[in-house]
Parts: C-alpha cells; sequence; structure tokens
C-alpha cells in the first residue's frame, strides 16, 4: 500500500470513524424491533397446538400435520430465502419480512377464529379454513426465517465490525435472550387469556396484536438503518454486486482456506461469475457454499436437536394438553424453560471468555443431555400428571445446555463463515434445521395417539445423543483431544501431595 493509499484510509476514517461506540438509542431500538417480531412468532408458535387439539380433539394429527407443512417449508425454501436476502437491499428485505409476517399472522388468527366459532363447520368448508391456517402459518414462518437471517446473521456482524472484542458475543447473546424473554412471557400471556377468557378471545388478540406491532417494527428497525453507517456501506457494496453479478452467490470458500475471511470475501464474487452457471437452481448452490464451510459439523449437530419432541412445541403442548394439564400451567412451564434458557444467555459470555467458543459448546450439549435423563426416566412413572410434571421439569432444566450450544454454533458460524457466504449459509441452516423438525412432526403423524408419547421421548433422547457424539468428535477433529488429561495429574499430583 502506497503513501496515497495510506492518507485516503486515514481520512476516510476521519470522516467515517468506524470505531465510534453503537449509540445506545439505536440498539435500544434494534432491541425493541427484534421482541415485536419474536413475540408474534413465539405467541404463534405456542397457541397453534392448542387451537389444533381444540378443534380436532383426542388426536395429534392437525398439530402434526400443521407442524409438517410449516417445518417443510422452511426445508425446502430455506436456502432460497438465504439467496434472496443474500441478494436483495436491507430495506428491501425489512419491507417484505414485517409485511408478509405480519399480514400472514393476521389471515391465520382470522381462520382460526372462524374455525373456532363455527365449531360445526364440516367439509370443504372445514378443510379450507385448516388449509388456510396452515398456508398462511409456513408464510409467516419463512418471513421470519428472513428477519432472523437478517438481524442475527448479518446485522449484528456488520455491526460490531471494528468495535472492541466482546461487542458481537454480547449482541448475539442479548437477542437470545429477547428471544428466550418472548418465549417465556407470550405462553404465559396466551395461556391466562385462554384459561379465563377463552380460545377465541387468545385468537382474536393475536390478530389485533399484529395488526398494531407491523408499523412499530418497521419503524424503529428503518431507525437503525438510517441511524448506523456501517450498513449503509455494507449495503452499497450490495447493490454493486447485484448490479455487477445477478447470479446468485456460490463462493468456494473451503479453496481459499488458508486466507483471512476478507481475502475470501473479495475473492468469492469471481467465483460466483464462473460456479453461477452451474447451478440450476438457487438452493444448489447454497448447498455448496454451506457444505464447503469449516463448520459444518457443529451445525448437522444442532440441526439434529431440532428432531425432537422434547421442548415445549406444538406436539408435547398438545400431548400435555390431553393429558389434563391446564393451559396457563404449561405456559407457566414454557415460561421457566425460558428463564432458564435466559440464564443461559448471561452463563454463556462468561464461560465462553474463560474456555473458548469450541469447549463452552461441548459442556453445554453434553449438560443437554444428563439433564435429559429426567424425561427418558418420565416414561416409568405409571401417575400420568406426575409423570407429565416430571417430563416438563427435564425439558425446561435443560434448556441451560441447549441455548449455549446454540449460541457456541452461532458464534462459531459468525466467526469462520466469510462475509458474503453469511447469509447463504444461514438460509441452508435453517433449511437443514427445520427438516430435522419435520421428522419430528411425522412422528406425530405416524404416532397420533397421545398414549404412545413415550415412543416419540425415546426417539428424541436417542437423536441428542446422535447429535452430542458428532459435536464431540468435530471437537476431536479440531483440537486433538477432549480433556486436559495432563492438567488433571498434576491437579491430583498436588493434592496428594
Amino acid at each position: 500500500m502506497d503513501q496515497a493509499e495510506l492518507e485516503e484510509e486515514a481520512r476516510q476514517c476521519l470522516i467515517n470513524p468506524e470505531n465510534d461506540p453503537l449509540p445506545t438509542s439505536l440498539i435500544s431500538c434494534l432491541y425493541i424491533g427484534h421482541f415485536l417480531s419474536r413475540w408474534s412468532a413465539r405467541m404463534w408458535e405456542f397457541s397453534v397446538a392448542l387451537y389444533m387439539i381444540n378443534i380436532w380433539p383426542d388426536s395429534l394429527l392437525l398439530t402434526a400435520l400443521y407442524g409438517v407443512v410449516e417445518s417443510a417449508s422452511v426445508a425446502l425454501f430455506g436456502p432460497i430465502i438465504g439467496e434472496w436476502v443474500n441478494r436483495l437491499t436491507y430495506i428491501k428485505v425489512l419491507q417484505i419480512w414485517t409485511i408478509s409476517q405480519n399480514l400472514s399472522f393476521i389471515i391465520a388468527g382470522v381462520a382460526v377464529v372462524i374455525l373456532l366459532v363455527y365449531s360445526s363447520l364440516k367439509g370443504i368448508v372445514f378443510s379450507s379454513l385448516v388449509l388456510v391456517t396452515y398456508l398462511s402459518g409456513a408464510v409467516a414462518v419463512l418471513s421470519t426465517l428472513a428477519g432472523t437471517i437478517l438481524i442475527e446473521r448479518e446485522w449484528v456482524v456488520v455491526m460490531s465490525e471494528d468495535q472492541p472484542t466482546g461487542v458481537l458475543t454480547k449482541l448475539n447473546s442479548v437477542l437470545r435472550r429477547i428471544d428466550l424473554v418472548s418465549k417465556l412471557c407470550a405462553p404465559v400471556v396466551s395461556g391466562l387469556i385462554v384459561s379465563f377468557v377463552s380460545l377465541t378471545a387468545s385468537a382474536i388478540c393475536f390478530a389485533l396484536w399484529n395488526v398494531i406491532s407491523v408499523c412499530v417494527e418497521y419503524w424503529l428497525l428503518t431507525t437503525v438503518y438510517d441511524g448506523i453507517p456501517a450498513l449503509h456501506r455494507k449495503d452499497s457494496k450490495r447493490k454493486e454486486m447485484a448490479s455487477s453479478d445477478p447470479e446468485p452467490s456460490t463462493s468456494l470458500s473451503n479453496q481459499h482456506s488458508n486466507l483471512s475471511i476478507e481475502d475470501r470475501s473479495d475473492i468469492s464474487s469471481l467465483e460466483t461469475r464462473s460456479l453461477g452457471c452451474l447451478s440450476i437452481l438457487p438452493c444448489i448452490g447454497a448447498w455448496k457454499v454451506y457444505l464447503n464451510q469449516e463448520v459444518v459439523l457443529p451445525g448437522l449437530a444442532l440441526a439434529l436437536l431440532y428432531f425432537t419432541v422434547l421442548s415445549f412445541g406444538s406436539l408435547m403442548t398438545a400431548a400435555l394438553e390431553w393429558e389434563g394439564i391446564p393451559a396457563y400451567l404449561i405456559g407457566i412451564a414454557r415460561g421457566i424453560s425460558a428463564i432458564v434458557g435466559i440464564t443461559a444467555t448471561f452463563t454463556y459470555p462468561i464461560l465462553e471468555s474463560k474456555i473458548s467458543t469450541l469447549r463452552t459448546g461441548l459442556w453445554s450439549i453434553w449438560s443437554q443431555w444428563s439433564i435429559l435423563l429426567i424425561c427418558v426416566g418420565s416414561i416409568w412413572v405409571k401417575n400420568g400428571i406426575s409423570s407429565a410434571y416430571m417430563l416438563m421439569s427435564g425439558v425446561a432444566a435443560s434448556r441451560i445446555g441447549l441455548w449455549m450450544f446454540d449460541l457456541a454454533v452461532i458464534q462459531q458460524m459468525q466467526d469462520q463463515v466469510p462475509n458474503s457466504d453469511r447469509c447463504i449459509v444461514g438460509g441452508v441452516q435453517n433449511s437443514i434445521q427445520s427438516a430435522m423438525d419435520l421428522l419430528g412432526y411425522t412422528m406425530g403423524v405416524i404416532v397420533p395417539n397421545p398414549k404412545h408419547f413415550w415412543v416419540l421421548i425415546l426417539i428424541s433422547f436417542v437423536v441428542v445423543t446422535m447429535a452430542a457424539i458428532l459435536y464431540t468428535l468435530y471437537i476431536w477433529r479440531v483440537r486433538k483431544h477432549l480433556f486436559h488429561f495432563e492438567k488433571l495429574y498434576r491437579l491430583i499430583r498436588g493434592s496428594s501431595s
């Protein structure tokens, strides 16, 4: 770099000082906007199981079929959503995401209200309303995915560039904390409305919430975009790349693993020109990008954790409702689960700073596995109510390991995936997770009788075991060891002497 380039770089730093701390007011706007989006998603995620089990009592079929439609949508279109977020401008993604998510939730809420009010509906009218609910929910989840990729995989990384060490970890932790607070409070609020007012009232409140929140959410997030120069600069680069290269991004970053992330980002546009013509469908190129990443094994381990009924998802919620657990108690239990998860967001930065991201992930996933043994034990408890409470306790307590592992894997992807591939990898990762989620709901279709829910518990536990083993093998491959036995030996010798 010659003297003129150095002077120009210094001048740009004076004009646009990238090291300035992020404005607190704009960070607050980001957090509130994210909260509004996550609240809608978490409220629907909890309530839809109650709606379906009441529309068709004594069977998990409607609940499981909804989960199949939702998960299949993300599994099929997740990579394409990632490509789309990667190619469009931030504002365009923001507009489509907020409008389509809230509008879809409104339509789904109205359809559920009609099904609940006119419970005698049969035939084609009933089937059409159920289909509208399924499709609206699927569109809303795809829109939510676009927003998740934009905020959690793109914006926070761009905003934390050239910031002090630990800013990215803090942003990740707070965003996850917001999601878990929504997971804590939304089911409790919805459960109280269902238990003390009516199921129909909860659907009406849900639809009205989305009518109000869409405008506020969009205003808050556009304020963040307008106020942070780093987002403008990054968006300008995206526009330039889109105008010079209309093909989907399909860089082969693994062939340049000896280069820095910045260097690989610079050459990715050249690789895109040569590989774009090879991709018949956008998702093919996206899968090539994903499979060429170093973090593919942690990503697969995280995705396996979605192949489960050991969460307060639709299937477990419907099974607990069938067992006779009141809706408000299920909501409270789910809230306790979220509190445990929130604890994980405070614990993770401390643990990560002391033992590294890789080892934090290892300890987290095996702690989750250990606690889930409580759920396995609940199978042999003969009293149904006691077994249900034991199941809820095990699932709630295991969230501390789950969410720390989730944060560890996400941070590995943010640190190791090139800038040009980040949105694409995020889309494929969510697609795989939804494919695993789809398999979980397929289990509910195959075993729809709530009496046989124990079978699904055992299968879920086996899959968590597979995920833990897979991540352990990855750690062994990277670090060549799992434990510092020499330190343990010195510690034992020191205590014995």
